[in-house]
């Protein structure tokens, strides 16, 4: 099993809270860790597991109240949380019961999809009672597998990276793909045509990296620039795709303003454009996006919730592809190349001429690391993220 690096902080946030939520998209590994974070609290309480999605678990919760009244003592365990709304209320009486007799934490861990509406019924019935935390795809520093091409080319699934072969891989993505389009993504949105989104989420990936124009998008399907804007909202809060903020500050410069856009997870960006293989990825227009695709998302799931991500961009042409703001306040440029013989463009100077960063950095695809001038250091990503790791590990 893969040791997450969510797993400590679960740990913390169920042992200060008396309800976690664990959001993040189907098979991504959250009933996984849930269950040995359970497991890892065995010694200070009991844990019981239900499963919404299961009649037989659903007909547990006939009578809410009665049955977690009855495992009070116990962590419950809640998979697809979603398909009960209306336990919320429940859990805040529970949960405020349990406060008046001494227990004020580690009652309910919460699993579901990052939709808008469970984020709302929860944060409105469990206000001050409850963390939400989100689970990405695996990363390089969890699956301390020394080959980063097939996680980079499969994606962090787990039931794709650990496929018996490519083709295997691209077909569960492409079934993934499929059911979400058919089932998830619908049942958050209800009447949106299947074959619309699966079109902007493809639009989407031959874009990937670039500015969001929602008008041109529009456009190109032929509807409202509203449902657009709607479905790349919706798409973002399922952690389906990744918006990258612009940086804004007063420096005097002409900033861009629109959002980058990424889908999130590269083994489906992958499925997405069709690409089976690492051959036919080290020949696709896609490849540099889809590094640093890959390479962003590892580096903000080491840095955690609590680092900041913007880009930067100026129409004078100074660009920085990822500015990190630390939890201490200390700024962080981050260049990414795919090229064993990495150069820093005049756009990352003149970015960081204006930014004054405390720390920059390039990461490109080799194994050494060297310092270049104007204190750019060269390193490889799993020495960037294993900085990351120690950083977040001091605050």
């Amino acid at each position: 099993m893969f040791q997450r690096l969510l797993h400590d902080g679960l740990l913390s946030a169920l042992r200060r809270q008396p309800s976690v939520a664990l959001l993040g998209p189907r098979q991504v590994g959250k009933t996984t860790l849930a269950l040995a974070a359970g497991a890892a609290l065995s010694a200070e309480r009991a844990s019981v597991y239900l499963d919404l999605e299961s009649e037989a678990d659903r007909a547990k919760l006939a009578q809410p109240e009665l049955y977690l009244s009855d495992h009070a003592d116990k962590l419950v365990i809640l998979d697809e949380i979603h398909r009960a709304p209306g336990l919320f209320p429940v859990l805040r009486g529970l949960i405020d019961k349990g406060r008046r007799s001494g227990r004020r934490a580690g009652m309910y861990l919460l699993l579901g999809s990052a939709s808008v509406e469970l984020l709302a019924q929860a944060g409105e019935s469990l206000a001050g009672r409850i963390a939400f935390l989100e689970l990405a795809p695996l990363t390089l520093a969890e699956t301390g597998s020394t080959d980063a091409d097939t996680l980079w080319l499969r994606g962090g699934f787990p039931d794709s990276l650990l496929a018996a072969n490519d083709a295997d891989s691209l077909a569960w993505r492409r079934d993934f793909i499929r059911s979400y389009v058919e089932r998830e993504v619908l049942q958050f949105r209800a009447g949106v045509n299947a074959d619309l989104l699966r079109r902007l989420w493809t639009m989407l990936a031959h874009q990937q990296g670039g500015l969001l124009n929602s008008a041109a998008l529009s456009r190109s399907l032929g509807v409202d620039v509203k449902l657009v804007n709607g479905l790349v909202s919706l798409l973002e809060q399922l952690m389906l795709l990744r918006r990258l903020p612009p940086w804004h500050a007063n420096l005097g410069k002409r900033l861009v303003r629109s959002p980058k856009l990424y889908v999130r997870d590269s083994g489906i960006l992958h499925a997405l454009l069709g690409i089976p293989h690492k051959e036919a990825l080290l020949s696709h227009p896609a490849l540099g996006a889809s590094w640093e695709t890959w390479v962003i998302d590892n580096l903000l799931t080491a840095a955690g919730p609590t680092t900041q991500a913007h880009f930067y961009r100026t129409a004078a042409g100074a660009e920085v592809d990822l500015l990190l703001t630390l939890p201490d306040g200390e700024c962080w440029a981050v260049e990414i190349k795919r090229s064993l013989s990495p150069k820093l463009e005049r756009g990352f100077h003149s970015a960081c001429a204006d930014l004054q960063p405390h720390r920059r950095w390039l990461v490109y695809p080799g194994t050494d690391s060297w310092r270049m001038a104007n204190d750019v250091q060269v390193l490889p990503l799993a020495a960037l993220v294993a900085a990351l790791q120690a950083r977040s590990a001091q605050v």
